[in-house]
């Protein structure tokens, strides 16, 4: 049994800045990750939207420094799956593929997953054209032609952003119409930068090499393929938060946890912080101040568990 005062469950931008606050007030901390360190971050290309650095950082790069610092702090950074969580008592015993840890609070970073269309050249040009956030790569393809894929309230926010960068930004959805608020759907139809092809789905997504050059369309009405030119794909059929740890209880109706602003759950000791939580915006900066926030709550949490002060 290895004992730590804070346990943190993902390493990505909200758990290593939970590690380093946590660290850095004299906590015990040990970071559990199962593949590797910057989550969504080694995803993403380039990233130019991250205060403090005027230049494009890769995503791999961030991740890397964010490992530096919490570990320079004392954070303990392991690889190894998580299979089950359990509270006993006022401590939480965590199993994982080699060792069984103890902690006094845990914070849960696992954050959420795009859904994948699954078709072929997606994974072969992700981060080269197909994206799954608009704000965070849209930049990369101003006056360029966009391609949004998807039909609810992400895709449809995330299209009028685009439409602000580029004239030719076309939307398609395999339904006849929208799952979005009524109002969203509105401004996209007034939208003149915005193309709508309904019952449209993606069939192949093609590339030089280098960087995706066109995409393969199927009308679902005519069943007909034909290909399009887009220099950019972003993918928008959902997320799958990762929170297959906790009790239904815990989380809201889309299956993220519900928290209050101090990131805890309705479990005392448990926290939990960026993408995995029920928020209105994902960005690594809401990360970054999700897994502070939990850390020094956390400790807070502690300090008045060990006096049995807490409420």
């Amino acid at each position: 049994m290895i004992e730590q005062d804070i346990l943190i469950i993902g390493s990505g931008v909200a758990g290593m800045s939970a590690a380093q606050y946590a660290a850095r007030a004299g906590r015990s901390v040990t970071l559990l990750e199962e593949l590797a360190p910057g989550g969504q971050t080694m995803y993403i290309d380039m990233i130019e939207n991250y205060p403090g650095y005027d230049q494009p950082i890769s995503g791999y790069e961030i991740g890397m420094k964010f490992q530096a610092q919490a570990e320079q702090f004392g954070a303990k950074l392991v690889y190894a799956s998580v299979t089950s969580l359990k509270k006993e008592g006022d401590v939480f015993i965590a199993e994982t593929s080699g060792e069984t840890y103890q902690a006094k609070a845990v914070i849960l970073a696992t954050g959420a997953k795009h859904r994948h269309l699954g078709v072929e050249g997606e994974e072969e040009y992700s981060g080269k054209g197909v994206s799954y956030c608009g704000t965070c790569d849209g930049p990369f393809f101003k006056g360029k032609k966009i391609l949004v894929i998807g039909g609810g309230d992400t895709a449809l926010t995330d299209a009028i952003y685009l439409s602000k960068l580029s004239e030719h930004v076309t939307i398609i959805h395999r339904k006849d119409r929208f799952r979005a608020q009524d109002n969203l759907i509105e401004q996209v139809k007034r939208n003149k930068n915005i193309e709508l092809l309904m019952q449209h789905t993606a069939v192949k997504i093609v590339g030089d090499g280098n960087k995706v050059t066109s995409v393969v369309l199927k009308d679902l009405v005519e069943n007909k393929e034909y290909s399009r030119e887009f220099d950019a794909a972003f993918i928008f059929v959902g997320m799958l938060p990762q929170t297959g740890l906790l009790d239904k209880d815990l989380l809201d109706e889309s299956g993220y946890v519900i928290t209050n602003e101090k990131m805890e759950t309705k479990l005392a000791g448990l926290y939990a912080a960026g993408d995995v939580r029920t928020t209105v915006f994902r960005q690594l900066i809401t990360a970054a101040s999700d897994g502070a926030v939990a850390a020094h709550c956390s400790s807070e949490y502690i300090d008045a568990l060990e006096g049995r002060e807490y409420r």
